[in-house]
């Protein structure tokens, strides 16, 4: 709770700074950040430089900016923290309660061996006819089972809930419930919001109950479950309704309503008002913007392409499961409906790579990662990128590229700059390297940088070795982090505290786009970013991506945005088949068994222009992809818009599933795609070596700008290999030919003649100078 009281502290001093909201009327938020990148780390004497005017209009920039970070920052914690609660009581349940309990194994045995039995002889005694057959100590086992599965396990977590949430999180949680301003649109959750009002009022007064007059909202926020710990009978036997039970259960609704923004925050920028993640002119602009996605003004044609692509695919799959499905693909009944899928044959060893690998190291042998950066930038010129944040720059050029490309290598390989600043015997110290890295890594400059080298190896490629590339495959990476930061999140599935750095790569090991997010945002949301924000040459219309990817939302957006969607799909057999229209299924008798019912194509056309203003709100960045997609969650499975986005994204997967089951082609190009991802991720620990690969700062734009600097050094390597490869492959006189499977394997993302620590000199004739 001192990461809650500290934020509030910092909110509180914030709001005291006067300054006018006038000054700063009609600049964006994004104009802002502009602001905080340009100035971050200026000298005082720089903004002292500035006229006055400018002087209150970046104050105010300053102040607006930290404010609504603050509230973004404080809305996080009450929803982690509320979270949290509710975990570490269920926790605490499951190891004092769960510890000594033996689960029985085989009931279902035991219960027909006890049946069995008792109807052989039902005038017998238990003792005699049941203890034989069973150990009694398996009954009472069986027995204390069944109790702490029931409800009584679900009472005793909220009253552990309760006891927490009394003793240690209510103070906190209260002041945020007081300093915040919660509001919403819906009449649906206007009690909610009540009820904050409710317990604001309360929350200086003693007792432990509202008072008997008091109109409390109970309906849609206290759970049946928790009843018996809200309405209780005071001294007198009135039924009261409980202040602590009561303030649980409203703030539980509240995170659940605040994640899909039924409910928002006033001066908030990720949880404000949805309305406002919306273009505002999109009635007066309609026109334009469905031209600027490819999409017709009217529904019913746009639902006529979607209908007949999904009478197609499911066509085609029939008459391939009639045919036998290439003795890969079939359905069966089992469970209702079970689809096999037989996995793909291993491709053959390509036989000329290692020959290009062996030619590589002996032409290049133990090349420094330095000088792959250094070629880089002689022959790009990525250092005329990096513009410095303070108002003038004195370091003659040449001193410039050689310390900021040392702080590039610094950062990049995580080595730190006191380690590289100690192995140069040049002019550059530690001090000349901090001063580059604070007035020129910034996350803008580096993606400038970055772009320029993608798009550098685009040109560069002979199509005829690399082929035409137009399909990006994408998936995340756990690096280990400080826990100290608010980023940092333990992950569940890799275990041990961290970030994620999400990749956007061709299928030549090209990244395209990366960013920084962090354990439970969603992957969804980094997809649709990256293929959205790349900013580079590479031409995308499709993506594979791994069973993350397999999403309804996903796939209905990707379908309004123009992208194809090629996930790896989870659970293949349990995978079920959208009809176009009711009473059709006779028409497929072949893979009947998993099909369900038709799509509801009426609530996708009353909702198409929604559905369109949401994915323009998405490619013009209104706000962020994850702010808009987190309206779009099971929590709000009754907003009209989510229904028919899930509804186009149930038609376009079963699109995707046809094509997917009867094109071995497509599975084999899916499965190459990711295994790229995951080459591109054996890599990071060869390149971001040091500390463990573990980001160590708590600072959130530095753990970017680390991010940043590891992908632009990997982009590097790749478009130096890139070249190395193809001057290796175009020697007359070293002649080496590639046959399509080995230009299928061919990857310029190799290392074995790269070496990223530094040189290592033996000479056996010197000593140390000791006594």
């Amino acid at each position: 709770m001192k990461s809650i009281n500290t934020e509030l502290a910092k909110l509180k001093v914030i709001e005291t700074i006067a300054v006018p909201a006038s000054v700063f009327d009609g600049y964006s938020l994004r104009m802002i950040d502009g602001w905080h990148d340009r100035f971050q780390g200026s000298k005082p004497s720089a903004l002292a430089a500035m006229g006055v005017a400018s002087r209150r209009v970046l104050t105010a920039a300053w102040v607006a900016r930290r404010r609504v970070c603050l509230i973004d920052g404080i809305v996080d914690l009450l929803i982690s923290v509320v979270h949290k609660i509710g975990t570490k009581a269920e926790r605490r349940v499951e190891r004092e309660q769960l510890a000594d309990l033996r689960r029985v194994k085989g009931k279902t045995n035991l219960l027909f061996r006890l049946a069995e039995a008792a109807l052989a002889n039902p005038e017998g005694a238990i003792s005699e006819v049941l203890f034989p057959i069973v150990d009694p100590e398996d009954l009472a086992d069986l027995v204390r089972e069944y109790h702490t599965d029931g409800p009584a396990l679900r009472s005793m977590a909220n009253d552990y809930a309760r006891s927490s949430y009394a003793r240690h999180y209510r103070r906190s949680l209260l002041a945020v419930a007081e300093r915040l301003s919660f509001d919403s649109s819906n009449t649906a959750h206007r009690p909610v919001c009540d009820a904050i009002e409710l317990i604001r009022r309360y929350s200086s007064r003693p007792g432990g109950f509202f008072d008997r007059d008091e109109q409390v909202p109970i309906d849609g926020i206290v759970s049946p479950v928790w009843e018996r710990l809200v309405l209780v009978k005071d001294d007198a036997g009135v039924d009261r309704v409980n202040r602590i039970g009561y303030e649980i259960c409203v703030l539980q609704v509240l995170r659940d309503r605040l994640r899909c923004k039924e409910i928002w925050v006033t001066g908030s920028h990720r949880w404000r008002d949805p309305d406002q993640d919306l273009p505002t002119d999109f009635d007066a602009q309609r026109a334009f913007y469905y031209q600027a996605i490819d999409k017709p003004a009217d529904p019913e044609e746009f639902i006529c392409g979607i209908r007949e692509r999904l009478g197609t695919g499911l066509d085609r799959l029939n008459q391939f499961i009639a045919d036998g499905g290439d003795g890969m693909v079939s359905v069966s009944d089992r469970r209702n409906g079970w689809i096999h899928l037989q996995p793909l044959k291993a491709q053959p060893e390509p036989a000329n790579l290692g020959r290009l690998k062996d030619e590589l190291n002996q032409r290049w042998p133990s090349t420094s990662l330095l000088d792959g950066l250094k070629e880089t930038e002689l022959r790009l010129g990525i250092c005329d990128r990096f513009e410095t944040t303070a108002t003038r720059e004195a370091l003659p050029t040449e001193t410039l590229r050689r310390r900021l490309l040392l702080a590039l290598f610094a950062v990049g390989t995580n080595a730190g700059i006191r380690r590289v600043a100690s192995s140069e015997q040049g002019t550059d110290n530690e001090s000349d390297l901090h001063h580059v890295r604070r007035r020129y890594l910034t996350s803008a400059n580096l993606r400038r940088a970055i772009t320029s080298v993608v798009n550098a190896t685009h040109a560069a490629r002979h199509e005829h070795h690399w082929g035409h590339v137009t399909t990006t495959a994408s998936d995340s990476t756990k690096f280990g982090a400080w826990d100290q930061n608010l980023l940092t999140e333990w992950h569940t599935r890799y275990r041990g505290p961290g970030m994620m750095i999400y990749w956007h790569l061709d299928r030549k090991s090209l990244c395209v786009y990366s960013q920084l997010k962090s354990c439970s945002s969603s992957e969804v949301a980094a997809m649709i970013e990256g293929l959205l924000r790349h900013q580079t040459d590479v031409e995308i219309d499709g993506n594979y991506v791994d069973t993350h990817g397999q999403s309804e939302v996903g796939f209905a957006f990707c379908e309004l945005l123009g992208f194809r969607l090629l996930p790896r799909l989870k659970r293949i057999g349990a995978q079920r088949l959208y009809l176009p229209e009711p009473r059709s299924r006779d028409r497929w008798p072949a893979h009947e068994p998993v099909l369900t019912r038709p799509i509801n194509w009426k609530l996708i056309a009353n909702q198409y222009d929604q559905t369109i203003r949401y994915a323009t709100a998405i490619r013009l960045r209104t706000t962020d992809t994850e702010t808009i997609l987190r309206r779009f969650t099971r929590s709000n499975v009754r907003h009209l818009t989510y229904r028919a986005l899930c509804e186009l994204g149930k038609a376009t997967t079963t699109a995707f599933l046809c094509d997917y089951l009867t094109l071995i082609e497509l599975r084999r190009e899916i499965q190459e795609g990711l295994n790229v991802v995951e080459h591109w991720n054996s890599a990071n620990g060869f390149i971001h070596y040091r500390k463990g690969g573990d980001i160590t700062t708590n600072q959130r734009h530095e753990q970017e700008l680390a991010a940043l600097c590891h992908h632009l050094l990997q982009a590097c390597l790749v478009y130096v290999n890139t070249l190395m490869i193809q001057q290796v492959l175009d020697d007359v006189d070293t002649p080496i030919m590639l046959d399509d499977i080995d230009r299928q394997g061919l990857n310029p993302l190799t290392y074995r003649h790269i070496n990223p620590y530094g040189t290592f000199n033996l000479d056996l004739d010197t000593r140390l100078a000791l006594n």
